[in-house]
């Protein structure tokens, strides 16, 4: 029979039209703009309209998630910010589209390099979000953020001051991935301590 398909395809529709409104009386309330309806309409039990109703509501991201980098300090006595990068430049050569620039600190009285980067950019426009420089920093100094909502009218080229974020934030968005690099951070100075023990 023609227009069999239609009738179909429009049978859907009416459906899912009538399956929201019995979800938002099932929902009273709290179908919208909370954790749990927000967990409904994304798991496979939601009926009729699942649309999270952004910017107002936002999904849950995974710990996995990656979005543009950021680097971690440590919260030392007096607010004093101890910055886990040695300026070693492994995620600048790793990076596949070249978008991270540091510039190494120098000591001014004997020329020698300071492990710690004086300027670290990161052109956030060109970034690819690929985690290479996550993965391959061997200090744990660089993470791939939660942070999505990056867009602006300009040029999104982000400086030291705009990428350094507390080891707590690291702990907050990604608590299993921080608590396996605290592990082996602990595992590596354990090893150093009984080296230089067994030498002296």
């Amino acid at each position: 029979m023609y227009g069999k398909g239609i009738i179909k395809g429009l049978g859907v529709t009416l459906k899912r039209f009538v399956d929201t409104y019995l979800d938002d009386i099932a929902w009273w309330g709290h179908r919208y703009y909370t954790p749990e309806g927000i967990a409904h309409r994304s798991s496979k039990d939601a009926r009729g309209v699942f649309t999270v109703q952004y910017p107002e509501e936002k999904l849950p991201v995974p710990e996995e998630f990656r979005y543009v980098p950021f680097l971690v300090y440590d919260e030392k006595a007096e607010g004093k910010k101890e910055i886990r990068c040695t300026s070693c430049g492994i995620c600048a050569k790793v990076c596949p589209p070249q978008c991270i620039w540091i510039i190494r600190t120098n000591d001014p009285h004997t020329g020698r390099p300071v492990p710690e980067p004086a300027e670290f950019y990161i052109d956030a426009d060109i970034c690819m979000n690929c985690g290479f420089c996550a993965e391959y920093c061997p200090f744990d100094a660089i993470i791939m953020d939660h942070d999505y909502e990056i867009a602006s009218y300009k040029r999104n080229v982000f400086n030291m001051q705009k990428l350094l974020k507390p080891a707590s934030y690291y702990k907050s968005i990604r608590p299993v991935n921080y608590a396996r690099n605290e592990e082996g951070r602990k595992a590596k100075e354990t090893a150093r301590a009984a080296r230089t023990g067994a030498a002296g």
